[in-house]
C-alpha cells in the first residue's frame, strides 16, 4: 500500500466528510437527507483518490481504497455523534458500508487510472 497515497487520500476525505457534518449540524436537510449517501459518495471519492495517487495494482488498490473510505468516514461520523447529529451504532454499521464503498472507488480508480 502506498503511504503517502493513504494519507493523501484519508486527509481529503476527511475534510470533505467534516464539512458535511458541520453543514448537517446546522442544516437540518443536510443531517436528514445527505448523510448517509453523501458519507458513502464522499468514501468512494477518497477510494478513488488513493488509486489515482497510488497507481499499484489492482488488490492494493482495493485494499487502499477501502481503508481510505473507512478512516475517513469513522472519523466523520465519530464527530456527528459527539455533536448528537447521529446515534453511536451508525459508527460501525457507516464504517463498514464506507469501506465497501472506498473500495469500489479504489476498483474504480485504478481501472480509470491506467
Amino acid at each position: 500500500m502506498n503511504r503517502s497515497a493513504l494519507v493523501r487520500a484519508i486527509l481529503i476525505g476527511t475534510a470533505l466528510q467534516l464539512a458535511m457534518i458541520i453543514a448537517g449540524h446546522f442544516v437540518p436537510f443536510i443531517k436528514d437527507n445527505v448523510f448517509m449517501w453523501g458519507g458513502m459518495a464522499l468514501s468512494l471519492v477518497a477510494g478513488l483518490l488513493y488509486a489515482f495517487a497510488a497507481r499499484d495494482r489492482l488488490g492494493p488498490s482495493l485494499v487502499g481504497g477501502g481503508v481510505a473510505g473507512a478512516v475517513c468516514a469513522v472519523i466523520g461520523i465519530a464527530a456527528s455523534v459527539l455533536l448528537g447529529d447521529t446515534p453511536a451504532f451508525v459508527l460501525a454499521v457507516g464504517t463498514g458500508m464506507s469501506f465497501v464503498t472506498g473500495l469500489i472507488g479504489g476498483g474504480i480508480g485504478r481501472m480509470l487510472a491506467r
